[in-house]
């Protein structure tokens, strides 16, 4: 089992989506250096957004264990102060780095830029980037990745992707995790697919249980991967 490493926010780095607009300004020009510094080095990066239980790690665990023997696969785990996501990744035999955020809810392109280069060292070519468990905050903050992905599962109820569209119009890829659920919570999911396509038209939608891996190939598809 690879031991994560565990990077801190300092003071001075973390960009608070409260600070004036010249501070998400400047959080873009740094993740448009990461998107030019990810393809200079031939990797791909998927930034997962959603809340805390909707099945972030469990699915990268999932696209993980689908992709280790194509892909060099590095991931950042982002947590308020926790390295347990870390750790559950790190099981699966792949570099993997926490980053602790503090107070903050969100990670930030400078953070990013700095774990990421900790992995390309190591020669990773596709990274996966578990954002801290939020559905508002990190839709503001841009990582530099190559696509986006929101999941929210049928545990969270039938009216969470109506009251958090803004986060679904960021996205490349929604997925609706925790099919096997549906029926004790009594949330439809293909209702909930309907609601993310309303949302977001462009946007790719995927059903899956991580569970029993339902969906997970259609998400490597939707993935480009």
């Amino acid at each position: 089992m690879n031991s994560p490493i565990i990077i801190k926010a300092d003071e001075d780095e973390v960009l608070d989506i409260e600070l004036e607009e010249d501070f998400l300004k400047a959080n873009e020009r740094m993740a448009a250096l990461n998107r030019r510094t990810f393809d200079r080095a031939g990797a791909r990066v998927i930034d997962f957004m959603g809340s805390i239980g909707s099945g972030k790690t469990s699915i990268i665990e999932r696209l993980v264990e689908s992709l280790k023997e194509r892909y060099r696969i590095g991931v950042i785990a982002g947590d308020t102060s926790t390295d347990i996501d870390a750790q559950r990744i790190g099981r699966h035999g792949v570099p993997s780095i926490q980053i602790n955020t503090g107070r903050e809810c969100h990670l930030d392109a400078p953070l990013v830029r700095k774990a990421s280069k900790k992995l390309l060292r190591e020669g990773v070519n596709l990274v996966f980037i578990e954002n801290v468990g939020n559905l508002i905050c990190p839709a503001e903050f841009p990582l530099g990745s190559h696509k986006r992905v929101v999941v929210v599962s049928v545990t969270e109820g039938e009216y969470m992707i109506k009251k958090k569209q803004d986060i679904f119009r960021v996205a490349d890829v929604g997925v609706i995790n925790k099919k096997d659920m549906s029926g004790p919570m009594g949330v439809d999911p293909n209702a909930l697919v309907e609601d993310a396509r309303m949302a977001n038209p462009k946007m790719v939608v995927v059903v899956t249980s991580t569970r029993t891996g339902e969906g997970i190939p259609e998400l490597v598809t939707a993935l480009g991967l």
